[in-house]
């Protein structure tokens, strides 16, 4: 696959993860009597990645997250010259479908994004009222957990065929852990995603959904390089991919 196919399913993957997990949250979760919670939000979550890596991990690798592309970089897995594309098109297919939400959202009566529209926070907007602190190290944690799955289920030892299944419920257990503590991020890209549209608080408390998921995928990315490691040839072609887009991108004096 060339890299537009790459970076146009890694959009698409991450609309399908904000558009599904996000927006089961916003429309599911709090219909009285009949609506499906914490544990529905997590299983919405955790089938968008089931079903977007079926769909398009054999394009992109279904990253659909920028700290998942961080960590497997630092794993020696993905080359250091794709990051920042990736990176972009993560966010644009995040912030793509929280428009879409917000626009359906929209149509019902008294709608406010304001009010949180699936935002993560900490302190008084954290769904418990979690500090700061206990934000950041959930964040960190679970991330670090969540990118040594990856790792674990892609690697060349692993059972062939069944990562997205190991992934998605990775997924769906960290939500399970950690939306009453954050409402769950794990992903800068989904973060970001709804927090420009509640626009308010969300915008102000973004920096910790970004610092703390990098935090713990560099953690796991380094610590994954040791644990789950890649045949030398294979670690070969990355670092010589790697080395060929720097001499490219040197500064010219």
């Amino acid at each position: 696959m060339n890299s537009s196919h790459k970076l146009a399913a890694e959009f698409l993957g991450t609309f399908w993860l904000v558009l599904g997990g996000c927006g089961a949250a916003i429309f599911a979760a709090g219909v009285p009597m009949v609506g499906i919670g914490y544990a529905g939000v997590a299983l919405a979550f955790g089938l968008t990645v089931v079903t977007g890596a079926y769909a398009l991990g054999h394009i992109s690798g279904a990253h659909f997250n920028p700290a998942i592309t961080v960590g497997l970089t630092l794993a020696g897995r993905f080359p250091a010259r794709d990051v920042f594309p990736y990176v972009v098109a993560q966010l644009l297919g995040g912030i793509v479908a929280g428009a879409a939400l917000h626009a359906i959202a929209s149509g019902a009566p008294g709608f406010d994004a304001s009010a949180g529209f699936a935002s993560n926070g900490y302190g008084e907007h954290s769904p418990q009222h979690y500090s700061l602190h206990a934000a950041l190290l959930c964040e960190a944690v679970l991330t670090f957990m969540f990118v040594a799955v990856i790792l674990g289920a892609t690697s060349e030892q692993a059972p062939k065929g069944f990562a997205p299944l190991a992934i998605g419920l990775a997924l769906t257990l960290i939500h399970l852990i950690s939306i009453p503590v954050t409402n769950t991020s794990v992903n800068p890209a989904r973060s970001t995603a709804v927090a420009i549209f509640q626009g308010g608080w969300a915008i102000d408390q973004l920096w910790a959904f970004w610092v703390a998921p990098l935090a713990g995928a560099v953690i796991a990315g380094l610590f994954g390089r040791w644990l789950y490691p890649m045949p030398h040839e294979r670690i070969e072609i990355i670092e010589s991919e790697t080395a060929a887009w720097r001499a490219t991108h040197k500064p010219s004096h």
